[in-house]
């Protein structure tokens, strides 16, 4: 980590805001320079935390919750900008494709201009170009050799997973992999240097940041996908077949977000195999997120205490059952190892008191969403009065409606209660929400940009439970308004959310 601080030690105000969801030229935002402005705007507007969702590199319905590696970077986040003032892209590269496009031929055009970038590194990179390259290539061996190999194999075999590659292959064979690298050696390269370039602008726009006196707020999801380089690669610390298929999978039962539950599908963890093996491999997946971010979600935190387990051959959630987890012996590794834990736990859902003692003992802020105090009941955990310090406060989520989406779909009866909660503000919504999420109690506030936009449902990030047209939204510096940063700056200061001078 790049800063020893105590994140949670004052009050603080931040944004959620992906980095897929900035302007560009491009289809998605990336790390160049809207990234950069972004952190200009969050220091303008009395922000000191810029909270993102998970940044690996994602399956095609972009999903950042089931990721190919728990290591590796999106390289669609990479800035082809910062690729041309490196020269390592020239203009004619690029020419007639600086333009908003259908995703997955912007995703095509990122990738050539991927290919092209290294060629060009190839031909006019310095030396010291060369030796970081292989300096980073070197020191990161513990993941990206079998992370690159894997990619290379993907590719070759048509995007299928690794359970359907040739038996040798499938069960990492060394002859066989032996082969594949000498076989695939340039495609190899190609990803070491695009993972390169990712860590590099990363580390870069980190550094912006943290100087300004932002802090990077990352997401580590409890699962891993299975169709990933972490189960092909270590197939014996997961609930596998002998033929590499899950024996059960994980999701959540039925809940707020949907009746039948939830059947994520991700592979569960072999649990009795990580305790014997003293959590090495979870060990090294938080070494690499306190390397990009000051402060890490947990997301389904209750899944460290225990976990909803449904057979493989069930279409939903609905048929599974709870299966207790080492999560105090896996925090305790993990504090022993790190000697604090910058972590917040999304505490959301089917909360039990074995879980919130599981969170209290290791002294983890949880998760208050204001969308879902207002249902009449006095003892609602997420209305404010009933908020806790070390917690953070979030008008919604990325699994929520937007604050105005959300108030607009309220029968009339629950507006008319969650304006008299308010005091009948004059404000118009969100910014009565976003007001009182920055005047809680509790030590950190986050808002998503889509509320300081003021946007609808149009412009939600996800709906859980579906695949199609999530983790698209982006929005344009037009969209801002002119008072936004002002409006921000006043609010967290009145709430003594701006350290004094």
């Amino acid at each position: 980590m790049t800063t020893s601080c105590d994140p949670f030690a004052r009050r603080r105000a931040g944004i959620l805001l992906h980095p897929t969801s900035l302007p560009g030229p491009w289809g998605n935002g990336d790390l160049g320079a809207a990234a950069f402005h972004f952190v200009d705007f969050l220091v303008s507007s009395g922000q000191t935390l810029w909270q993102m969702l998970p940044l690996g590199p994602t399956h095609s319905h972009g999903s950042p919750y089931q990721c190919l590696s728990v290591h590796a970077g999106n390289p669609q986040l990479i800035s082809i900008d910062g690729l041309l003032e490196r020269q390592w892209l020239n203009e004619d590269d690029v020419a007639g494709l600086r333009a908003i496009k259908v995703q997955e031929d912007a995703d095509e055009d990122r990738c050539r201009l991927l290919v092209k970038a290294y060629e060009g590194f190839c031909r006019q990179s310095t030396e010291e170009d060369r030796q970081a390259l292989q300096h980073f290539i070197a020191s990161e061996q513990s993941w990206l050799g079998d992370y690159a190999l894997y990619q290379a194999l993907r590719n070759e075999f048509h995007g299928r997973d690794w359970s359907q590659w040739p038996v040798p292959l499938r069960d990492r064979d060394p002859v066989a992999l032996q082969q594949a690298r000498a076989r695939l050696q340039v495609a190899i390269d190609q990803v070491c240097f695009e993972q390169y370039l990712f860590f590099s602008q990363w580390a870069a726009l980190k550094q912006y940041a943290n100087e300004r006196g932002v802090l990077m707020f990352g997401d580590l999801p409890i699962f891993v996908a299975y169709d990933s380089v972490d189960v092909w690669a270590q197939q014996h610390f997961f609930e596998l077949d002998q033929q590499g298929q899950p024996v059960v999978v994980a999701g959540v039962p039925p809940d707020y977000f949907s009746a039948s539950g939830q059947r994520w599908g991700n592979p569960h963890y072999r649990w009795q195999a990580m305790v014997a093996d003293g959590f090495s491999w979870w060990l090294s997946r938080v070494a690499m997120q306190l390397q990009l971010f000051d402060i890490i979600r947990i997301d389904h935190f209750r899944g460290f205490q225990a976990y909803w387990e449904i057979p493989a051959g069930e279409e939903t959630a609905i048929n599974g059952r709870w299966v207790e987890a080492p999560g105090d012996e896996f925090f305790n590794a993990l504090l022993e190892r790190y000697g604090r834990l910058p972590f917040v736990a999304e505490d959301l859902g089917i909360i039990t008191p074995e879980v919130t003692a599981l969170r209290e003992k290791y002294h983890l802020p949880g998760m208050k969403i204001l969308q879902f105090a207002f249902d009449g009941n006095h003892d609602n955990p997420y209305l404010p009065y009933n908020h806790e310090h070390n917690t953070v406060v979030y008008t919604g989520t990325h699994d929520n409606d937007t604050t105005l989406g959300w108030y607009q779909a309220l029968p009339a009866a629950a507006r008319h209660y969650v304006d008299d909660y308010l005091g009948m503000p004059d404000e118009v919504m969100p910014w009565p929400l976003v007001r009182l999420a920055l005047s809680s109690v509790a030590m950190t506030a986050v808002i998503p940009f889509q509320d300081v936009l003021g946007l609808g449902s149009e412009d939600r990030m996800n709906v859980p439970g579906t695949t199609a047209h999530n983790w698209q939204w982006r929005f344009s510096w037009e969209q801002v308004p002119e008072d936004a940063a002002a409006r921000l700056r006043h609010l967290s200061a009145l709430y003594g959310r701006i350290a004094s001078d």
